[in-house]
């Protein structure tokens, strides 16, 4: 006997079905970084035709210190972000009403039942607010990145890219740096802080099983994702 499929009751739960999935996947997937991973780097200038004897960006100054000048050229970058950010806000507010119902009068007499007035009545009102909100946020890196020059720009500035991989026990720890540099930054023992770095992109990130144990489950990162409406 053929079965038969009643798309009236079964098409809702599909549809529950199939968003509940999708949203899982989005939220909940975390993919591990790698260590050949690298951030979207702008393309390499073009080389130029050298002839025999002169080559284009290869001059010397004699009285010039030997530091990063060309594509290639390795500069050590000292780490010394440091960021603090601090925000508070208190609102009190209060307000209070009162008003007074006179009742209606008849003949210059007020409208009584036995001697006692009505319709009249008093209005009052008291509302009252107090809210306060406070946030602070402190992160602070250093330490020492080599990285390579991998293009010289037109105004002489070069821009930089390198990373670091530490293993330690059961995990390994990175730090990635990019960004651009001028060429008067750079100290005589060819470095540069990474305060002097422009448009940098600085990240620090960690590998293995605790890395793995201080992140949240798959189940937890989706409930607490944006997503969720509760």
């Amino acid at each position: 006997m053929a079965a038969v499929f009643r798309t009236t009751d079964n098409w809702p739960r599909f549809l529950l079905t199939v968003a509940a999935t999708i949203a899982l996947a989005a939220c909940a997937v975390r993919r591990e970084p790698k260590e050949d991973d690298a951030f979207k780097w702008p393309q390499e200038a073009p080389v130029a035709m050298n002839g025999a004897i002169y080559q284009s960006g290869r001059d010397v100054a004699l009285f010039e210190n030997a530091t990063a000048h060309h594509v290639g050229d390795t500069v050590t970058v000292h780490l010394v972000e440091q960021t603090a950010a601090q925000k508070s806000s208190s609102t009190d507010t209060a307000k209070t009403s009162k008003d007074t119902l006179p009742g209606p009068t008849v003949f210059g007499k007020p409208v009584t039942i036995h001697g006692t007035a009505v319709l009249s009545g008093n209005l009052g009102n008291d509302s009252s607010f107090a809210g306060s909100g406070s946030s602070k946020q402190s992160n602070s890196l250093s330490g020492d990145l080599t990285v390579t020059v991998i293009q010289r720009l037109p105004n002489g500035n070069m821009l930089v890219r390198g990373q670091k991989w530490i293993g330690i026990n059961q995990g390994k720890e990175y730090v990635r740096l990019q960004g651009v540099i001028r060429p008067i930054d750079i100290a005589p023992d060819n470095s540069v802080l990474s305060s002097k770095v422009a448009d940098a992109r600085i990240g620090y990130g960690a590998t293995g099983a605790l890395a793995d144990a201080n992140a949240p489950g798959l189940l937890q990162r989706f409930f607490n994702s944006p997503w969720m409406p509760f």
